[in-house]
């Protein structure tokens, strides 16, 4: 059967390529974008655009497209919540509505989308949520981007519990860095280019289990201190 695999954040940068590498696997891809892109529409079996994922509504219309799409006992084999948005504030420059943002975009709406999926997500179902080193308290060395240090942290305690709870629906769940890369959400400053991260990251897809679900992985395959 052909593999189903809903990638939110997908018109652009790492989502964008995530859906090229499982388009090209012969996968049906359903990808999930506030914007879409002629890009996205070519690559994709469907679009949904146009949607805030923060409004809670636009949860709803995933849902009702789904059901037309997969039907009542549909299955999506891989979600991967890939949407996200990167802040920087510091000590003397901080932006509280900004943090704010960040932990909806970056960890409540991910949880949101899974637990809202949840009914899809059956034996063998596979959920990466793409996660930062930022996001390891270990691993911080320099301070500042306390929004977005803090909302990564907040979707690695939020995947780990996922990964406890939907372990006996048979559905496993990884935390994924997908590495510095250039994307505009960066400036286009990073060390790796989407297509590398996109390969990483549907790597550690691939090596994914019920045995070493909740893992903190880098798209290389470096296990990340928490």
């Amino acid at each position: 059967m052909t593999k189903v695999v809903l990638i939110t954040g997908a018109n652009r940068g790492i989502g964008l390529e995530l859906s090229r590498h499982y388009a090209a696997q012969d996968c049906e891809v359903i990808a999930v974008c506030r914007e879409s892109s002629d890009e996205i529409e070519e690559l994709a079996d469907q679009v949904l655009s146009g949607l805030d994922l923060t409004d809670d509504q636009s949860t709803d219309v995933i849902l009702q497209l789904l059901d037309i799409t997969l039907g009542e006992n549909g299955k999506i084999d891989v979600l991967i919540n890939n949407a996200g948005v990167f802040h920087n504030e510091t000590l003397q420059d901080m932006d509280l509505d900004g943090i704010r943002l960040q932990f909806e975009v970056n960890a409540i709406t991910p949880l949101k989308i899974t637990q809202a999926l949840s009914p899809y997500l059956k034996q063998g179902s596979k959920v990466a949520n793409i996660t930062s080193r930022m996001g390891s308290i270990e691993d911080n060395g320099s301070g500042a981007y306390y929004g977005y240090r803090a909302s990564k942290a907040a979707l690695n305690a939020f995947s780990k519990s996922l990964a406890i709870d939907l372990k006996p629906q048979g559905v496993s769940v990884a935390m994924v860095h997908p590495g510095f890369v250039q994307t505009r959400m960066v400036g286009f400053g990073g060390d790796i280019s989407p297509q590398q991260a996109a390969s990483g990251i549907a790597q550690r897809i691939e090596e994914l289990n019920l045995d070493n679900s909740g893992g903190f992985w880098h798209s290389n395959g470096e296990t990340l201190p928490w």
